[in-house]
């Protein structure tokens, strides 16, 4: 898979998905997010962060580039860590 790199405010780096309804992101505060596109059209949520000196955006970009894009936009997190993943509403924590 390959990522669309674009300038968007508050990132040092942010790279879409080919179908661009999924992102990851690097903040100036080294701090790396997933997001995925919400409502209204054309914003961002963040669905995951954790800092760049636990697994860098360039070692998610790097374990995605044999992949295809995932299906599902959240399909991304299953190629972080799962120490890292957030965790699901129904686990209840």
């Amino acid at each position: 898979m390959y990522f669309v790199t674009t300038n968007r405010p508050g990132y040092i780096l942010f790279s879409m998905t080919p179908s661009e309804r999924a992102a990851v992101g690097l903040t100036d505060k080294q701090t790396v997010h997933v997001l995925v596109r919400a409502a209204p059209a054309g914003s961002w949520a963040v669905v995951a962060e954790w800092s760049v000196n636990e697994f860098s955006h360039t070692e998610l970009m790097a374990a995605l580039h044999r992949a295809q894009e995932p299906a599902q936009p959240l399909g991304l997190l299953d190629f972080v860590p799962q120490r890292l993943r957030p965790k699901k509403a129904e686990d209840g924590k």
